[in-house]
C-alpha cells in the first residue's frame, strides 16, 4: 500500500509538471528503487492508459486530414518498414548479437518498439532475457528521442506537420512519438499519431511472415485493435457534433498520456539494466543512427 501511495504522489508530480520525459523518468526511478514486480498496477495498465489517450486524440483530428496523410504515407511506410527491418537484421549479423535478438530489435525499430517485440517474441521463441534487454534498450532510446527530437526538429526548420511525420517514422514506441510531438505542437501530435497508427498495422503481416518462416505453433495473430478504435474516434469527432470542444478533449487525452508515460517508465527493472550487454546496446544505437537520416529522407518524399 505504501508503494501505491508513493507512486500516486510521483504521478501527480508528473501530471503537474506536464513533461513527458519527466513523467517517464519519474516512473523509471520509482521502479528501479522500489523493486516493484510485474503485478504492480502501473505495469498492468501502462499500455491501456496510452491507448485511451491516443483514442481521445482521434476525437479532435479531422478525417479529411487523416485520409490525405494515409494516401501520401502508406506506400512510403511500406518501403520504410521493409528497409528498416532488413537493415536491422543486417546490423545484427554484423555485430553478432544473435538471430533472435536481431529479429526483436529489427521488428521494434521498423514498426512499434516494445509492442512489436512483445508480439513476435513467442513466435520466434526468444528468451525472456532477450525481450527484457530489447525493451530496456528501446526505453533508453525513447527517452533520448523525447528529450532531443523537438530540438532537432527546430534546428532542421520542420513545421509541426513535418515533425510529426518524422517522429512517427524515426522513433520506436508510440508513447515516445507522442511524447516528442507533445513538446512540438498540436499539429505534430495529429500527424504523428495518424502516421504511427498506420505504421503499427505492419505488425500484422510481419507476424504472418514470421509464423510461416519460423514454423511456429502460434497461429493466432494479435491484431492491434486500438488502431481501429482510433479510426472510429476520428470518424466520431469529424462527423458528430460533440458537447465538448477539441481543446478539452486534448487536455483530457494529455492526462492519460502523461499517466501512461509514468506507467511505461515503471516497466524498466534494475535486473534488465544489469543484464544489458554493451554490444547489443551499440548495435541498436547504430541501427537507430542510420534510421534517423533515412526517415528524414522518407519524410521529404511526402512533400509535407
Amino acid at each position: 500500500m505504501f508503494l501505491v501511495f508513493v507512486s500516486l504522489i510521483l504521478l501527480a508530480i508528473g501530471l503537474t509538471l506536464g513533461s513527458p520525459i519527466l513523467a517517464l523518468g519519474l516512473g523509471a526511478a520509482f521502479s528501479i528503487f522500489s523493486g516493484i514486480d510485474d503485478r504492480f498496477y502501473t505495469r498492468i495498465f501502462a499500455t491501456r492508459l496510452l491507448q485511451i489517450g491516443i483514442i481521445l486524440i482521434g476525437l479532435s483530428i479531422n478525417a479529411v486530414d487523416v485520409f490525405e496523410l494515409t494516401k501520401v504515407f502508406f506506400p512510403i511506410l511500406a518501403l520504410f518498414v521493409s528497409l528498416a527491418f532488413f537493415l536491422g537484421l543486417l546490423i545484427g549479423r554484423i555485430f553478432r548479437v544473435g538471430s533472435k535478438f536481431s529479429l526483436l530489435i529489427a521488428s521494434g525499430t521498423a514498426i512499434c518498439g516494445g509492442t512489436a517485440m512483445a508480439a513476435i517474441a513467442p513466435i520466434i521463441r526468444s528468451r525472456p532475457a532477450d525481450l527484457a534487454t530489447g525493451v530496456t534498450i528501446v526505453f533508453v532510446l525513447n527517452a533520448i528521442a523525447i528529450a532531443f527530437f523537438p530540438m532537432l526538429g527546430k534546428l532542421l526548420g520542420f513545421s509541426e506537420l513535418q515533425f510529426g511525420a518524422w517522429a512517427a517514422l524515426a522513433i520506436h514506441d508510440t508513447s515516445a512519438v507522442l511524447g516528442a510531438s507533445l513538446n512540438y505542437g498540436p499539429g505534430a501530435v495529429d500527424s504523428s499519431t495518424t502516421i504511427k497508427m498506420l505504421r503499427t498495422l505492419f505488425l500484422v503481416p510481419l507476424m504472418v511472415l514470421l509464423i510461416f518462416f519460423q514454423r511456429s505453433e502460434k497461429k493466432k495473430i494479435a491484431f492491434p485493435f486500438f488502431v481501429v478504435f482510433f479510426a472510429v474516434s476520428v470518424g466520431i469527432g469529424s462527423f458528430i457534433d460533440l458537447p465538448v470542444g477539441s481543446s478539452v478533449i486534448r487536455d483530457v487525452s494529455q492526462v492519460f498520456l502523461l499517466s501512461g508515460f509514468f506507467a511505461v517508465g515503471t516497466q524498466i527493472s534494475k535486473e534488465a539494466i544489469i543484464e544489458l550487454k554493451a554490444v547489443r546496446l551499440v548495435s541498436s544505437i547504430t541501427l537507430w543512427a542510420l534510421i534517423i537520416p533515412i526517415s528524414y529522407f522518407f519524410v521529404s518524399l511526402g512533400s509535407l
